[in-house]
Order: structure tokens, then sequence, then C-alpha cells
């Protein structure tokens, strides 16, 4: 499966606009605010991802589908249960 990106890429700095109360909690409970970000980045991507994927795929998808209702799975005569 190909990477969502490039994980050795080096570090840039960003800035960003954060609720004053949020990053307060978070930073007096120590939270890694840079590692949390890039986790929240990441699962964001994958979604963003897929999603695409999904539509790009869609015809070819619904054809499956398609024939699958006319015709059954392959191995449906096989099956025990």
């Amino acid at each position: 499966m190909q990477q969502l990106y490039d994980t050795t890429a080096p570090k840039k700095p960003a800035n960003l606009s954060v609720n004053s109360d949020l990053l307060q909690r978070t930073r007096s409970m120590n939270i890694n605010l840079s590692a949390t970000l890039e986790k929240a980045l990441v699962a964001e991507l994958a979604k963003a991802e897929s999603e695409r994927w999904a539509k790009d795929n869609q015809n070819a998808i619904q054809a499956y589908n398609d024939f699958i209702e006319e015709h059954g799975c392959f191995g449906d005569e096989f099956r025990d249960f």
C-alpha cells in the first residue's frame, strides 16, 4: 500500500491559531502539540484520500455491484453456508 506522505521529510514550522483555553489546558497536561496535530492531519488526509478514491472509482464499483447482483459472487455454488 502506498504511503500517504513522506514520513522522512524534514519538519517545517507553521503558524497556527488555536483557542487560547484549549492551548492552555493541553499545555498544562503536557500534551505534545506537534505530535497531536500530525496525528490529526494524518487521519484527515487518510479520510480525504479514501473519499477521493471512492469517487474516482465510483463507476467501476457500481459496475461490479451490478455484475454481482445479476450473476452472484464467484464461487457461490461452492459455499456451504
